[in-house]
């Protein structure tokens, strides 16, 4: 009891913005509007806030590997799509049964931890750092999507499963839960919201405990001194490769929980235009920490997807002049530049009542 306590203690943290009752309550009062908003709410309405959600993985995975680790990756689409193409090929081959879906799930997501692996074993024991690890992640994700998109002949199968070149790979099955009399088939709707609601709350929890322990303070150490880390006697290699594999899992997860939400994936979704994205969402939000991200990433989805009424080149004009702006008024992030003058209003308040 007295461990899991200890554990439990690592929610909160110095890597990690929100502490004590006030911020869990709002955390409490947060989750209850979302668990809540289905019965408010049509079903595309619904279906549209878990697209939402399932990107707010991959900026997670980007926010642990640039803001948390200090490395600048462009290859979380690249891991996006190979376990979305992965969960394509293993349900098309061996079906939806048994629950096998979610089995499948996980397999995707190890196939793109393990490519991250192979890939940060090379570039960080290969001392591959900065402007130089960012080039190899984008010429990755690049030369990715370029393979993927000439895969239109009858020749590019795996089994069963047609890889349709720039078309894509569509008719894989959504999630299932196996049920007694039938399968629970989540569509995109309200049974796949609460699902993906549930392991983005698990997720985000679960990286607030890895960041707040002594692993995250450590990758935030190398990420602002790494000489010294060194110098104190860590790997710093060892733990920028475990930070790139993590962050290429959540990337992953991203990837299948899209594909078995729009029963699709195509190569765009690894293209220069989906890369970028993900570095806007996070620069809005702060990429140095977890909520600001989460937020940031649900706010400017929310506006970009608003401004593709008008055309889709202006939407992507005005994330570039979000970005540029950011970059310029709060190199941190808008949100938590926000997030952290609130709580110095807090404390100011509370100084002055004492």
């Amino acid at each position: 009891m007295a461990g899991l306590v200890r554990f439990l203690r690592h929610l909160e943290g110095p890597q990690t913005m929100g502490r004590g009752p006030a911020f869990w309550l709002a955390f409490a009062v947060v989750l209850a509007a979302a668990c809540a908003y289905p019965l408010f709410s049509d079903g595309y309405t619904v279906g549209n806030t878990v697209y939402f959600f399932i990107w707010v993985f991959i900026a997670l995975s980007l926010c642990v590997i640039w803001g948390y680790g200090g490395a600048l990756s462009f290859g979380q689409t690249a891991f996006f799509g190979i376990a979305g193409y992965s969960y394509g090929i293993l349900t098309i081959n061996f079906g939806s049964a048994y629950g096998f879906t979610f089995v499948a799930l996980v397999l995707a997501v190890i196939i793109a931890a393990v490519v991250a692996l192979l890939l940060g074993y090379f570039m960080f024991f290969g001392r591959i750092a900065g402007v130089f690890l960012g080039i190899v992640t984008l010429a990755v994700t690049l030369m990715l999507e370029r393979f993927m998109a000439q895969t239109a002949g009858p020749e590019w199968r795996v089994g069963a499963a047609r890889l349709n070149g720039f078309n894509g790979m569509s008719g894989m099955p959504p999630l299932t839960i196996p049920w007694p009399g039938g399968d629970i088939v989540l569509f995109a709707d309200v049974g796949l919201y609460y699902v993906v609601l549930g392991i983005l709350v698990v997720v985000y929890l679960g990286l607030r405990i890895l960041l707040n322990s002594a692993f995250g303070n450590v990758i935030v150490a190398i990420r602002e001194n790494p000489e010294r880390a060194e110098m104190l006697g860590y790997d710093v290699r060892k733990y920028q490769l475990l930070t790139f594999v993590v962050g290429a899992a959540l990337a992953g997860l991203s990837g299948v929980l899209y594909t078995a939400w729009g029963q699709y994936i195509t190569p765009s979704s690894m293209g220069m235009t989906a890369a970028a994205l993900p570095l806007i969402w996070v620069a809005v939000g702060g990429r140095s920490d977890l909520t600001s991200t989460v937020i940031g990433t649900l706010l400017v989805l929310a506006a970009f997807q608003a401004l593709t009424i008008y055309g889709s080149q202006y939407a992507l004009v005005v994330m570039g002049v979000l970005l540029v702006l950011t970059v310029l008024l709060a190199p941190n992030g808008l949100v938590l530049a926000l997030m952290q003058g609130l709580a110095r209003l807090g404390r100011r308040r509370k100084t002055g009542e004492a």
